[in-house]
């Protein structure tokens, strides 16, 4: 998956302000950033249900939103899309019928996101946190080469959050994409490379590792906010850690903790 100067405009304020973005096979993106950084307006772009103003959005090779791509991208939005008044075995029952997927293909994503107890439960009863399980679970059914998820941890527990990210390294180990989004930082030592998002542009775009070097920081909210105040100072973001600057400016012993 890769984007070319990709510009969103919404209720006349950009949105994503030219973004180059490449997603390789088999490997997990982190999309990070505060709310309204425009995370979820990118992840639209990308599975073909956001007006692009300009530039590239290419999907397994094809135009995004293609008709053909329908069974090959997986789509998880932050509300879920499911029926309340359905079983969560009906409702994958059904969407596997939409998919072409088997009945087989039902059984084994109950048991991948950890939903076989709740199968026969209405979806109306279930808290937020299962309903977003039963849309990740819609998402599996077809085994998509492309999975776009928005904030799928969001209202999770501690177990099912790792279970979740310990079930997207090994689709990742089989070839399947994943862009994840989060506004959790910590969740980004999870993920093979990082996007950190602010205000529609992208301030870096980097393994873990290569952003804690090229800013200096202990971990990743401290770079992100070093990209920000570098943003804001006028500095570029890719600009490496100005060691003398920073011990010039620290405060004396007396000045209690830095």
């Amino acid at each position: 998956m890769r984007t070319s100067a990709l510009r969103v405009v919404r209720g006349g304020a950009v949105a994503l302000a030219g973004l180059d973005v490449v997603v390789p096979a088999g490997q997990v993106v982190g999309l990070l950033g505060p709310s309204g950084s425009g995370k979820t307006t990118f992840m639209r772009a990308v599975v073909g249900v956001q007006v692009v103003d300009s530039g590239v959005v290419e999907v397994l090779g094809l135009p995004a939103g293609h008709p053909d791509l329908r069974r090959r991208v997986g789509y998880v939005s932050q509300a879920p899309s499911v029926y309340t008044d359905l079983s969560v075995r009906d409702n994958l029952r059904y969407f596997a019928t939409v998919l072409r997927a088997g009945r087989a293909d039902v059984d084994r994503v109950l048991a991948e996101v950890d939903l076989v107890r709740l199968a026969e439960r209405r979806v109306g009863v279930l808290s937020g946190g299962e309903r977003s399980r039963v849309s990740l679970a819609v998402a599996l059914l077809a085994r998509p080469e492309l999975l776009v998820l928005d904030e799928p941890t969001v209202g999770l527990d501690p177990v099912l959050r790792r279970d979740l990210w310990a079930l997207f390294r090994r689709l990742s180990a089989d070839g399947v994409s994943l862009l994840v989004s989060s506004h959790v930082m910590d969740e980004a030592q999870r993920c093979d490379r990082l996007l950190l998002l602010r205000d529609g542009h992208l301030l870096a775009d980097a393994t873990l590792p290569d952003l804690l070097a090229r800013t200096g920081a202990s971990d990743v909210e401290a770079a992100f906010l070093a990209l920000v105040d570098r943003g804001s100072a006028g500095a570029p973001a890719d600009a490496p850690p100005d060691h003398h600057a920073r011990h010039a400016a620290a405060p004396t012993p007396t000045g209690g903790r830095p």
